[in-house]
């Protein structure tokens, strides 16, 4: 399969869009970076904010900790470091130079009650417009569907900035995805210039091992990956490939979660996802002598293929996005492992079919138990699809081949679990009772 340098131009696009650093968990890092660029825009510290925010960021910022906040979690948190000492020219890595100092500042203001988080009740799921007010000033920004997509700013009145996007469709701020399908990742990945992709998936090489290894020594929430690794040495599980690789991508997001200020390479919007995409293959590669060129376009397709399938759930849902990454990853397995087309397709069909049940709850600390869930589904589905076995049309949501499927997974994340979404906000915010 040949492909023309436009199909290379936009795929590149993709990568640029998609594979991207982030210092922490993302939502927390675009309510920062919004409130970074309605101070820049306001040329003066603010003397208060006013955060909207839709519920799925409300969810995502809950309960993860904020890189360089010391150990704080919230809204309010991210909002107020991202006003008072972020860099907006940074985007997601906007407050990667925070001080102890300066958090000092950032505690008073939120002890002031500075910071007023109002629920934004609209169907976008990725939803943050903040105003910043100094004096007589105020100064509105609005970021939508992705993470640093400003939509709108305005300043005094008067509209500096007017991009409107379709609000009911969340790829529409992004390159066209309609190129994008696993058979299509696949042939390129045989023979794309790899100089061309080399530096990116050398940064997530890089950069999201370094994550991991910290995960595997530091104290992170429930520190998943340590406890796989130890139960490794005392016997109980095997050390095997399946385990090695689980463990490493669950430290990387235990880290994560719990503030480490390492930045990691994104995929889809999330650094669990990016985690999830690149944490398994490194470790298979490493385990099995796979020199660096394999092991890019091994990650090639494990990370496009994520982005392929997130595309059809969106930014943010109620179902878990590490399952996407899962699914990509038995897919890239299933190339290493001199797996053609069909045994790929097969091996993210035989993921999906498994375990596309996955809630996503909110960003926290069981992030790395669903991450390390994903990782043994996505062994389990491409040795069965290596062995000629896979699940058949018709068999609940699986569809007549791994497109099918993945459209059926869409339609299942966007429509049949829109209820499950507002469910499980109502129970993550609900007062507890006295």
């Amino acid at each position: 399969m040949q492909f023309n340098q436009e199909i290379l131009d936009k795929v590149m696009g993709i990568l640029k869009e998609e594979v991207v650093p982030a210092e922490g968990c993302t939502e927390p890092i675009a309510v920062a970076y919004v409130a970074a660029k309605a101070r820049q825009l306001l040329g003066k510290t603010p003397e208060r904010l006013k955060v909207f925010v839709s519920g799925n960021i409300i969810k995502n910022v809950k309960s993860v900790v904020v890189p360089n906040s010391g150990g704080l979690a919230g809204i309010e948190v991210a909002a107020a470091m991202g006003a008072l000492a972020g860099d907006p020219d940074k985007e997601l890595l906007v407050i990667s130079c925070v001080t102890p100092k300066a958090m000092e500042e950032v505690k008073q203001f939120i002890k002031r009650d500075l910071v007023e988080v109002i629920h934004e009740k609209t169907d976008i799921k990725l939803y943050i417009k903040i105003q910043a007010f100094a004096g007589n000033d105020i100064v509105s920004v609005e970021v939508k569907h992705t993470h640093t997509n400003i939509t709108q700013v305005i300043k005094n009145g008067e509209v500096i900035l007017s991009q409107p996007c379709k609000d009911a469709d969340f790829n529409s701020p992004l390159k066209d995805r309609e190129v994008l399908s696993i058979e299509m990742i696949y042939e390129l990945a045989k023979t794309i210039d790899l100089e061309l992709i080399r530096p990116i998936f050398r940064q997530v090489t890089n950069l999201n091992s370094k994550i991991a290894q910290e995960g595997l020594k530091g104290k992170y929430g429930v520190n998943l990956g340590q406890c796989i690794q130890d139960n490794i040495k005392a016997g109980l599980y095997g050390d095997d490939q399946r385990n090695r690789c689980a463990l490493m991508a669950a430290a990387g997001s235990d880290a994560r979660m719990s503030g480490c200020p390492f930045p990691v390479m994104t995929t889809s919007g999330s650094g669990n996802q990016g985690m999830a995409a690149s944490l398994p293959i490194i470790q298979y590669c490493r385990d099995k002598g796979v020199d660096e060129d394999e092991l890019i376009r091994g990650l090639f397709i494990s990370h496009l293929s994520t982005v392929h399938i997130k595309t059809k759930i969106g930014r943010l849902s109620a179902f878990c996005g590490v399952i996407c990454a899962s699914a990509a990853v038995s897919g890239a397995l299933a190339y290493l492992m001199g797996g053609n087309y069909k045994v790929i397709g097969s091996s993210i069909t035989n993921t999906l079919g498994n375990i596309s049940g996955v809630i996503c709850d909110g960003a926290k600390a069981s992030c790395a138990m669903k991450i390390a869930t994903g990782i043994y589904s996505a062994f389990d589905a491409v040795t069965l699809s290596i062995n000629s076995r896979s699940l058949d049309s018709g068999d609940g949501i699986i569809g007549e081949n791994v497109e099918a499927t993945i459209r059926n997974i869409g339609e299942l994340a966007q429509s049949g679990m829109q209820q499950t979404d507002e469910v499980i906000l109502e129970i993550m915010t609900r007062k507890k009772n006295s």
